[in-house]
């Protein structure tokens, strides 16, 4: 059983930045979703369990970076730039796989994960 916990949400302007941290207990993949009132789970980025592997969607590229510490499994996801449209439940996630290529191809399904956190809220004013 892997237990996750976020923090960092809260209320900022549009074109300011959040960090958002996972504290896991164990070492796994970790992948960001995230989830507005009204609206599907959406996947946000993953990492492996080294953190040589990142993924992201297409409508944060370029904005948001994911990161771990694996000193304390700690994983981090920092999002530039923030819109409006970013306001959302923010979840953490971890999928128990081994093989880093059936994790790979599958990192932006909610099926992959098998463990999540409570979420954290992030609320963006215009």
């Amino acid at each position: 059983q892997v237990q996750l916990v976020e923090s960092g949400g809260g209320l900022v302007q549009t074109g300011d930045s959040l960090r958002l941290s996972c504290a896991a207990s164990e070492r796994t993949f970790i992948a960001w979703f995230r989830q507005a009132p009204g609206k599907e789970r959406e996947s946000v980025s993953a990492i492996s369990r080294t953190g040589l592997s990142t993924d992201y969607a297409d409508f944060v590229k370029g904005s948001a970076t994911i990161t771990r510490d694996n000193s304390d499994y700690t994983v981090f996801l920092q999002m530039n730039r923030l819109k409006p449209n970013d306001a959302a439940v923010y979840y953490c996630a971890a999928s128990s796989v081994d093989n880093i290529g059936d994790w790979a191809r599958n990192w932006a399904r909610t099926s992959a994960y098998d463990f999540w956190g409570q979420g954290t809220q992030v609320t963006v004013s215009s």
